[in-house]
């Protein structure tokens, strides 16, 4: 290939994708404009906090307990450098929070990667296969979607954190909680990729793959796998906004993520125990930043459920 063909390259992927439906439909709805603006916002203050977080939240040298429960700006006696105010251990609250969102990001997306993967392959297999095959792997996901997903999170995680020893609990716990969420989310992901299978498995293509002589593993890899992805795409985005509720379910009812590792989660539980006697800020705004995440983040993807959706084109 030539050079002047490669350097061409570039400029048509961004010409295909600048003319493409999808990026037409995004800057024609405001409220995917505004949801990705808002989701940006906590992304880049997550993953950039450790330079851009006014304080670091979880050195211990730099906290003091006189700076304890200072209130929000504008309050009475606020300091413009507490913009947010202080929790009980004179932790800067915005700190924290960039600092929480980081984790809660990190434990949901890590989650619905595992869940996806796990979900997909399952999905492929009883779709392809078809017979006993099938009827084995979605009977087992039948009996897991009657139990409720956060409970069986919470069963999950409560169980490793049980048979895990005392001296390597506190250092899994993060991995705990992402088996827990991602294997309780699984079905969702191999139900749809089982349908979409049975579909394309009867198609000419496929067909063709077959008699050519192509192995069931490639054929399912290369060329059924590209065609049901579209939406496990939408469901991954919707289970993500899910799993980081989960993971701040979990962290409140103190099987989560630890104190020394807070999430929002965790954030909220702790400023819970003041919430009565007048520091509302340090529950109020980790909570309100959790509902701006999963919010934007739903929207997003109710957005591209429609945007992907060709009957509504």
């Amino acid at each position: 290939m030539s050079e002047a063909v490669l350097r061409g390259l570039p400029r048509r992927r961004w010409a295909r994708l600048r003319d493409s439906d999808l990026l037409y439909s995004f800057l024609h709805s405001p409220v995917a404009m505004i949801s990705a603006l808002i989701g940006l916002i906590f992304v880049i203050g997550a993953v950039f906090a450790p330079w851009i977080a006014p304080h670091d939240p979880f050195n211990v040298a730099t906290l003091s307990l006189l700076d304890s429960f200072k209130p929000p700006v504008p309050a009475a006696g606020s300091e413009w450098s507490y913009v947010l105010g202080t929790d009980s251990q004179g932790r800067d609250m915005l700190s924290a929070i960039m600092f929480g969102t980081r984790l809660s990001l990190v434990v949901g997306l890590s989650a619905v990667v595992f869940a996806v993967v796990l979900g997909v392959a399952i999905g492929l297999l009883a779709g392809y296969a078809g017979g006993f095959v099938d009827s084995l792997l979605m009977r087992a996901a039948d009996v897991q979607l009657t139990y409720p997903s956060l409970l069986m999170a919470l069963i999950i995680a409560g169980v490793i954190a049980a048979v895990l020893p005392a001296d390597i609990r506190g250092q899994a716990e993060m991995y705990v909680v992402i088996f827990a969420i991602g294997i309780s989310r699984w079905p969702q992901f191999a139900r749809t990729v089982r349908g979409s299978t049975m579909v394309e498995r009867n198609k000419d293509y496929v067909a063709a793959a077959r008699v050519i002589g192509l192995s069931r593993v490639r054929i399912m890899s290369t060329h059924i796998l590209p065609n049901v992805m579209g939406p496990v795409l939408v469901i991954g985005t919707l289970t993500l906004g899910i799993a980081i509720l989960d993971e701040a379910t979990l962290s409140f009812l103190g099987v989560g993520l630890p104190t020394t590792q807070p999430s929002l989660g965790t954030l909220i539980r702790i400023g819970d125990d003041f919430l009565y006697s007048g520091q509302w800020w340090v529950t109020i705004f980790p909570g309100l930043a959790l509902v701006l995440i999963v919010l934007s983040i739903n929207l997003l993807g109710d957005w591209l459920r429609d945007a992907l959706n060709p009957r509504l084109r």
